[in-house]
């Protein structure tokens, strides 16, 4: 009888284990990101950007710790709903498909895909018709990705695990071009830069940017409102000035 209790007491303990887990901290906030320049990015070793920032003024005002976890981009819709995270803060699209897998807050910056080739030869390439035969890359899961297959680019397209592993398959030669979010292409091309070799042309779709909550999270009608307190005062305009974004709001 000990034996069974004891395993009975082991067992519930267990079972607690695994509620707690699940279920979120009323005092911190568990924040999705990949490295994303200029909306999160690491700078002299601290994570920064436009998002971070942005970020840490709601949660502020919400009153909760933000605790930033670096995600695979592709599966990120399985990463929020298995409660490893409590959002998707990272420049994402509001897409049909984010809608079908997520709540999404307001839109909040504007932004394009682009595609980024080499500069001595970007001039060759003046609209989508000539790009065709190329051999492409994008982030796998990424509006860049939708963009090129929505385009019929994708005959010799290959997927890669990050935005700037899609510009250095264009510096290596892997690819002729990439397609990026024109927020990232125009931090990342700038002279000076790792990559001022290249630089960007053809925007092949307009959208904007929202953040991911699970379905009916009341955290997507807070932020909402909180958005509009940090447009309000001064805030997010500051921001976007700051990132050189544009916003949507």
């Amino acid at each position: 009888m000990k034996r069974i209790l004891a395993l009975a007491m082991v067992l519930l303990l267990a079972v607690s284990m695994l509620t707690a887990c699940g279920e979120k901290a009323d005092d911190k906030l568990v924040i999705g990101y990949t490295i994303y320049e200029p909306m999160n990015y690491m700078e002299d070793g601290k994570l920064t950007g436009f998002d971070t920032e942005f970020a840490e003024a709601v949660c502020t005002k919400l009153g909760v710790t933000p605790e930033f976890v670096e995600i695979n981009w592709d599966t990120k819709f399985v990463t929020l709903d298995s409660n490893q995270i409590d959002c998707i803060w990272n420049g994402m699209t509001i897409s049909d498909e984010v809608k079908k897998n997520c709540d999404v807050s307001k839109a909040y910056v504007k932004n394009a895909q682009v595609v980024v080739m080499k500069e001595d030869v970007i001039a060759n390439y003046a609209d989508v018709e000539s790009l065709k035969g190329l051999k492409f890359a994008a982030e796998a899961g990424s509006a860049g990705e939708a963009a090129i297959k929505d385009n019929g680019l994708d005959a010799n397209y290959s997927p890669v695990a990050a935005q700037t592993d899609a510009l250095l398959a264009v510096i290596g030669g892997q690819a002729d071009a990439c397609v990026i979010d024109i927020t990232m292409a125009k931090t990342m091309t700038a002279d000076g830069t790792s990559y001022d070799a290249l630089t960007y042309s053809l925007e092949l779709t307009s959208e904007e940017y929202g953040i991911g909550f699970r379905k009916d999270d009341e955290l997507t009608a807070k932020v909402n409102a909180i958005i509009d307190e940090l447009v309000a005062d001064g805030t997010l305009p500051a921001l976007a000035e700051k990132y050189e974004l544009n916003l949507a709001l």
